[in-house]
């Protein structure tokens, strides 16, 4: 327990089952955890030590829970959504912020940030111009397959894939009917490797915290890609540090950034780096508990220190992070569900078991629903887990062990789960 921190107030945005274990941290250092968001049901409240709900996004109530309160730091939790607020709320109440509004302004919106981007090398996806009147020129300049989303909105919601024009004039009013700002863009769908690079900043110092290849899922065409899981470090790990990682370095040191973890999201296809969506915050795909098990430091806890302090404590990144992980190997794991009820689940059991599972974050249990509306986003997925290794062939047995093992039957015994990703093409081992 960080006894120094016995009795503070922590103000959380976001209650999402991501964030319960950031507020666990809090709680176990004996900090009066309170969480804010915008549902009543949202289940990391169950853990806070209060819990408020707001109106959509109330930038206003929420400052005024947090002078109410007299927080000693204010946190976002697991959404970007959140990010802005979070900025606002700390600037109204002279808290320490690890964003600025230079910097929200760049990550906020996808169009705004694929635009910097270039400033700087760092590629974004090709893309169609197209606004919400749909003009004619405009539309016969498309060339299908694209994507259409939102520009303020994450985790797959408000995206579709368009092979036509039909298509595509149903993905925009999906797309505005997602977005806050009713923006959209639309872009070349992607058909090539899927990759993560995750960012630690400590008193402006940027460590490439991981580099990792993701796979998503080619079971539900239409939709946006959910991810099946990743292999870490990336085989494309050289490559990017030599094309791309100096570009997003420059990029990082303009716009300003300190502290804080960042995540980008690109593709990689025939030699070039191609970046796709950003996250200023701890991600619901949680590669700082691979980090964690490996190297021994917590980001939940740099962030929640930083929040209370202004400093993220006397950590040295460049003695204690690696991006090769030490030579182990890692992977993480999503189990993704089918429409349908979860009558049973068969082999989760065996996850407690594993010293080389070292977490397990379930978002859904037996007797839970899987709405129409949950199919094509992060709402789908049962459970990440988290393998360390310590060879690659050791990583691509336990792999394919927990993909032959797990199942999730409905009602009806049929298993609603979704196959994972190719083990021996991910790992190269063919």
């Amino acid at each position: 327990m960080k006894s120094e921190f016995e009795g503070k107030k922590l103000l959380i945005l976001g209650g999402n089952p991501e964030t319960i274990p950031l507020v666990e941290i809090a709680n176990s250092w004996g900090i009066r955890t309170i969480v804010a968001s915008a549902r009543d049901t949202d289940p990391a409240k169950a853990y806070a030590w209060k819990a408020y709900t707001y109106e959509g996004l109330d930038t206003g109530a929420v400052i005024k829970i947090a002078a109410e309160e007299k927080v000693d730091g204010v946190l976002v939790g697991v959404a970007d959504i959140l990010v802005p607020m979070y900025c606002k709320v700390c600037e109204a109440l002279d808290l320490p912020c690890y964003a600025t509004q230079e910097i929200v302004d760049v990550f906020a919106f996808k169009d705004v940030f694929k635009a910097t981007c270039e400033r700087y090398g760092v590629h974004g996806i090709p893309e169609f111009y197209l606004d919400a009147e749909m003009k004619r020129e405009d539309l016969d300049k498309i060339v299908y397959p694209v994507m259409v989303k939102p520009v303020d909105n994450g985790g797959g919601v408000g995206m579709t894939v368009a092979y036509n024009e039909e298509e595509l004039r149903k993905g925009v009013e999906v797309a505005l009917e997602n977005s806050h700002s009713k923006r959209f863009i639309v872009e070349r769908y992607m058909q090539c490797d899927d990759m993560g690079m995750y960012y630690t900043f400590k008193d402006g110092y940027c460590s490439a915290s991981c580099i990792y290849d993701r796979y998503t899922t080619d079971e539900q065409p239409g939709l946006s890609r959910v991810c099946l899981g990743g292999t870490y470090p990336s085989k494309h790990l050289d490559e990017y540090f030599e094309r791309m990682h100096p570009n997003a370095l420059r990029l990082f040191k303009e716009i300003g950034i300190q502290n804080g973890v960042l995540m980008l999201s690109g593709f990689y296809e025939n030699g070039e780096f191609y970046v796709y969506d950003t996250g200023f915050r701890l991600q619901g795909e949680a590669p700082h508990l691979l980090m964690k098990a490996i190297h021994g430091f917590d980001q939940r806890e740099m962030l929640i220190r930083f929040a209370l302090t202004g400093s993220e404590g006397d950590i040295d990144l460049k003695t204690e992070d690696d991006t090769r992980l030490r030579g182990k190997w890692a992977a993480t794991l999503w189990f993704l569900l089918k429409e349908g009820r979860i009558d049973k689940t068969i082999g989760l059991d065996e996850l407690d078991k594993d010293e080389r599972v070292v977490a397990n974050i379930q978002r859904l249990h037996e007797g839970d629903t899987v709405l129409p509306e949950w199919i094509g986003n992060e709402k789908q997925v049962l459970t990440r887990m988290y393998l360390v290794c310590n060879s690659k062939m050791e990583l691509a047995d336990m792999l394919k062990y927990y993909m032959n093992t797990v199942k999730v039957l409905d009602e009806n015994g049929n298993n609603i789960l979704l196959k994972g990703f190719d083990v021996n093409k991910a790992l190269e081992l063919r």
